[in-house]
């Protein structure tokens, strides 16, 4: 399972980024986890389910009707910004597509619980101590694919 993170409002090329993702990811047999809304995580179930993929969407709230219409799997958990470490934990590995905030909770959730992140015009990362966080930065939904699954494998016992 991939994980696709990002803003609930995209612009129209992130949007064009995440339905490729979508796409790409049902094409290698991937199952779609989000947060099932709106923006990336709409247009990222839009691309999946063109191509008949699986896609769980977690909910912040209690209601199941928040889902957006290509979520075939709906998780309502009533947790808030909270359910953004259920999606981190759920996937493999992620790919972010642009975001704000929330976005960036859910590359830390996911850098913690030690699944790879793959970035396409997302974060950059740097610690305190100048550690540069370990993003796979890419241009393109293959070669974000690439790298998940890539990095998952070696992540993987």
């Amino acid at each position: 399972m991939i994980g696709v993170i990002g803003g609930e409002r995209c612009s129209a090329a992130e949007g064009e980024l995440a339905f490729a993702v979508g796409r790409e990811l049902a094409a290698r047999g991937h199952t779609l986890v989000c947060g099932g809304r709106g923006g990336v995580m709409r247009e990222a179930c839009r691309g999946a389910r063109e191509l008949d993929g699986v896609t769980v969407g977690v909910l912040p709230g209690d209601d199941r009707a928040e889902a957006n219409e290509f979520v075939t799997v709906p998780v309502v958990t009533g947790l808030g910004f909270a359910r953004n470490t259920v999606i981190a934990r759920t996937a493999e590995a992620l790919v972010a597509v642009g975001g704000r905030y929330g976005t960036l909770s859910e590359i830390a959730f996911a850098l913690i619980a030690g699944r790879p992140v793959a970035a396409l015009g997302s974060w950059r990362l740097t610690a305190p101590d100048g550690a540069i966080a370990p993003l796979a930065h890419c241009e393109t939904a293959a070669e974000a694919l690439d790298a998940c699954e890539r990095l998952a494998a070696e992540a993987s016992p």
